[in-house]
């Protein structure tokens, strides 16, 4: 039992917390009285201008006026909300623009607020919410995860085609993307670069579209490790991915493993191929096997840098709730998928890709995320490379230097 004394300092206690704590003051209106003229003042009146100007409307939403009508039908039966006795509520229409808005220019919500005539609490739920609803309409049709051989195949041939890499998987990255730091996080998201960050880890198709997307791997943990945190690694490791068995090359009598490419942030494995280090490129055949790898490789270093281009919230340090910042980098995604599929021309110019002039040899960078607040993940130490995966690396070596040679190669390892 308890003795008196103790009941009475806990009574205390309880009173003394109870004074300290801060009284919510009473709400002088409901709502400002700008915020409900929304039919007047907000940009969703611009749109209607924009309609008679199709560039600048592209500008404006990163989309042409159809395919945001295209968009805003498939998810405006999810975000739409009821009207009540006391409000009428947010439209679809002016919850899709802000959400567009907010991720083309990466405009914190306090500042979009008065372009978009909703308060930024609102907008604190909107966003999220549409971002999430943007997700779930666009990634069963155009952020397709190969589930059989024959899916897996269909990208390797892409692959071949384009960027003559034959059984090429896709190309893999990863990237810390920048945020605030949220409270009571203390440095759980704080990474080398002396910054708070998630990762984005992607796998990219030979058309430049996501096939994979997985985020949130906290800052903190090191970039050798990023892989091995992905549902995906835990399949590919225990061979769950449906991934093709080893086969003879077209026009060879050579057999290649399926693989993946990737750089050096990631450990060489036998379904896993990336460039040798500098101090190895001693032949010109470990050049050429570089020179192959890298060019696959790009694919995905322009995907990032268009993201980034297109969706300026990656220019900035996303300053949400970390459980909410998931559904706006996964809707960013989806929406570059989307987009490179239904408007590629538009979406993404010449300019946004590397060019390659083969008869000097010489590349033209197209986009990439130095600019941005993405962050490239740090060189992996060499560790233990099995034997397997070093003759696997040497096959392809081998191949890239006889029958699978290009006729330009050598103008690039000179």
């Amino acid at each position: 039992m308890a003795s008196t004394d103790d009941v009475l300092a806990v009574v205390g206690l309880i009173f003394a917390l109870k004074e300290k704590k801060v009284k919510r003051k009473n709400r002088s209106i409901w709502c400002k009285e700008w915020l409900m003229k929304r039919r007047v003042h907000s940009h969703v009146n611009l749109l209607a201008e924009l309609k008679m100007f199709p560039k600048d409307w592209h500008n404006f939403l990163r989309m042409d006026h159809d395919t945001y009508l295209h968009l805003l039908n498939m998810v405006a039966p999810i975000i739409e909300k009821q009207d009540t006795i006391m409000r009428n509520a947010i439209p679809p229409h002016d919850r899709l623009v802000a959400t567009l808005r907010f991720l083309s220019t990466g405009r914190n919500y306090e500042d979009l607020k008065f372009s978009s005539i909703i308060s930024s609490q609102a907008l604190g739920r909107i966003i999220p919410e549409t971002c999430k609803a943007i997700y779930k309409v666009l990634r069963k049709e155009y952020f397709k995860f190969p589930r059989s051989e024959e899916e897996w195949k269909d990208v390797a041939k892409v692959f071949e085609k384009r960027w003559n890499f034959p059984h090429c998987l896709g190309a893999m990255d990863g990237k810390h993307i920048a945020i605030f730091l949220p409270a009571g996080c203390g440095s759980e998201y704080f990474n080398y670069k002396n910054h708070h960050s998630m990762v984005l880890f992607a796998i990219v198709d030979g058309n430049y579209r996501f096939i994979l997307c997985d985020f949130g791997t906290n800052g903190r943990i090191s970039d050798g490790g990023v892989l091995k945190n992905t549902m995906f690694f835990q399949k590919l490791d225990n061979n769950l991915l449906c991934i093709p068995t080893d086969t003879v090359v077209a026009n060879s009598t050579r057999k290649l493993p399926y693989v993946f490419v990737a750089d050096d942030a990631f450990p060489l494995r036998t379904d896993l191929i990336k460039p040798f280090r500098q101090a190895d490129l001693t032949t010109n055949k470990t050049r050429i096997l570089n020179y192959r790898v890298s060019r696959a490789r790009r694919i995905v270093e322009n995907a990032f840098g268009i993201l980034a281009s297109r969706f300026r919230i990656f220019h900035t340090k996303i300053s949400i709730d970390p459980k909410r910042i998931e559904s706006v980098v996964m809707a960013s995604c989806a929406l570059h998928n989307f987009l490179m599929k239904t408007s590629e021309s538009s979406y993404c110019q010449r300019e946004c890709f590397d060019v390659e002039n083969v008869d000097e040899g010489s590349i033209t960078q197209g986009y990439d995320t130095l600019d941005s607040a993405i962050v490239n993940l740090q060189r992996r130490n060499l560790g233990n490379t099995s034997i397997a995966a070093k003759k696997v690396r040497e096959e392809y070596m081998e191949y890239f230097a006889s029958e699978g040679s290009v006729p330009w190669q050598n103008n690039f390892i000179r």
